[in-house]
C-alpha cells in the first residue's frame, strides 16, 4: 500500500443525524436556541462575577471555570453541528477535526477534575465553615483549578499525538456529529492499541478518581449535615450542594451511559453525546442561578444601576 493513502484524510465526513432526516430541521432550530441560550447564560455568569465584589468567592470561582469549559465544549462541537444538520454536505477539515477532537478532550477532562474541585470546596464549606475562607484561599483555589486544567490539557495533547500517528488508509466517514478521538480511532487501518491503552489509563483519574473524591466528599458532607441540631441547618446545608450534585450527575450519568454501550448501539450513542454538548451546558447556569439569591440580587443591582443611569442621561 502506497504511504499516500495511509495519510490523514483532508477531510472528514459526519454523519450526525442524517439517518432521521425528517429530524435534522427541528433539531437545527433546537440547537441553535440551546446554543444561543448556552452563550448567554455561562457568558452571564463569568461577567457577573467580574463585576458584582460579593460573588467573588471561592464558589463562584469554580463556577466561572466551569461556565468557561461548558462555553468551550459548544462552541467547538455546535457552530459545525449547526452547519451540518442546514446543508447536504456534512464535511469538515481535517485541521478542523483535530483541532475539535483536542478542545473537546481538554474541556471534558478537565470538567471531571474541575467537578472534584468543587465538591471539595463544599465540603470545606459545610464541614469546616469557620475556617473557610483560611482553607480556600485565592492562592489555593487557583492551584486546584490549575491541577484541573493542566490534567485535561495533557490528557488531551497525549490523546491528540497518538491519533495523529494513526494511518487512516483513505478512511474519512464518521458515524458521528463531531470528531472524538475514540470514534476517530475506530477508522485507522493500524495498529490502535496505545491509543486504547491510553483512553483506558485516562479512566482512571477522570471516570474513577474524580467521581470517587466526590463520593468521598459527599460522605463527609451527609455526615456532619446529619449532625446538626436543627432541621433549618440541615436544609440550608443541602440546599448549598444540591445544585453540585445536580451538575455532577447531570454530566457522569448520561457519559457513563454513553461509554458503556455497545458499538452497535450508535444512534443512542450520538443522542447521549448530544445531551452532554449541548443540554448539560444549557443547564448549568441555570441550574445555578434560578434558585440562587446572590445572583439574583447581582442581577437585581445592575438592572438598577442601568435604570438610574438612564435616568439620568434623560435629565
Amino acid at each position: 500500500m502506497e504511504r499516500g493513502n495511509m495519510s490523514f484524510p483532508n477531510t472528514f465526513v459526519l454523519l450526525g443525524f442524517s439517518e432521521f432526516p425528517w429530524l435534522e430541521r427541528p433539531l437545527f432550530a433546537v440547537v441553535l436556541v440551546s446554543y444561543l441560550l448556552s452563550l448567554v447564560g455561562n457568558s452571564s455568569i463569568i461577567l457577573l462575577s467580574l463585576v458584582d465584589p460579593r460573588l467573588q468567592t471561592p464558589m463562584y470561582f469554580f463556577l466561572d471555570n466551569l461556565s468557561l469549559l461548558d462555553l468551550c465544549i459548544t462552541c467547538t462541537t455546535v457552530p459545525q453541528l449547526l452547519a451540518n444538520l442546514w446543508r447536504s454536505g456534512k464535511t469538515i477539515t481535517s485541521w478542523g477535526c483535530i483541532t475539535q477532537s483536542y478542545l473537546f478532550g481538554l474541556a471534558a477532562s478537565t470538567e471531571c477534575v474541575l467537578l472534584a474541585m468543587m465538591a471539595i470546596d463544599r465540603y470545606v464549606a459545610i464541614c469546616w465553615p469557620l475556617q473557610y475562607t483560611l482553607i480556600m484561599r485565592p492562592w489555593v483555589c487557583v492551584q486546584m483549578a490549575a491541577t484541573s486544567w493542566s490534567s485535561g490539557l495533557t490528557n488531551a495533547l497525549l490523546q491528540a499525538t497518538l491519533m495523529l500517528q494513526l494511518p487512516f488508509c483513505g478512511h474519512h466517514t464518521l458515524d458521528h456529529f463531531f470528531c472524538e478521538v475514540p470514534v476517530l480511532i475506530k477508522l485507522a487501518c493500524g495498529d490502535t492499541s496505545a491509543n486504547e491503552q491510553a483512553i483506558t489509563f485516562a479512566t482512571i483519574p477522570f471516570g474513577m478518581v474524580a467521581p470517587l473524591m466526590m463520593v468521598i466528599s459527599y460522605i463527609f458532607i451527609a455526615r456532619a449535615v446529619l449532625k446538626l441540631p436543627s432541621a433549618e441547618g440541615r436544609q440550608k446545608a443541602l440546599s448549598t450542594c444540591s445544585s453540585h450534585l445536580l451538575v455532577v450527575t447531570l454530566y457522569f450519568a448520561p457519559g457513563m451511559y454513553m461509554y458503556l454501550q455497545p458499538s452497535s448501539k450508535t444512534s443512542q450513542a450520538k443522542f447521549m453525546s448530544f445531551f452532554c454538548c449541548i443540554i448539560t451546558p444549557l443547564l448549568n447556569p441555570l441550574i445555578y442561578t434560578l434558585r440562587n439569591k446572590d445572583v439574583q440580587t447581582a442581577w437585581k443591582r445592575i438592572l438598577k444601576s442601568q435604570g438610574r443611569v438612564k435616568s439620568l442621561k434623560a435629565r
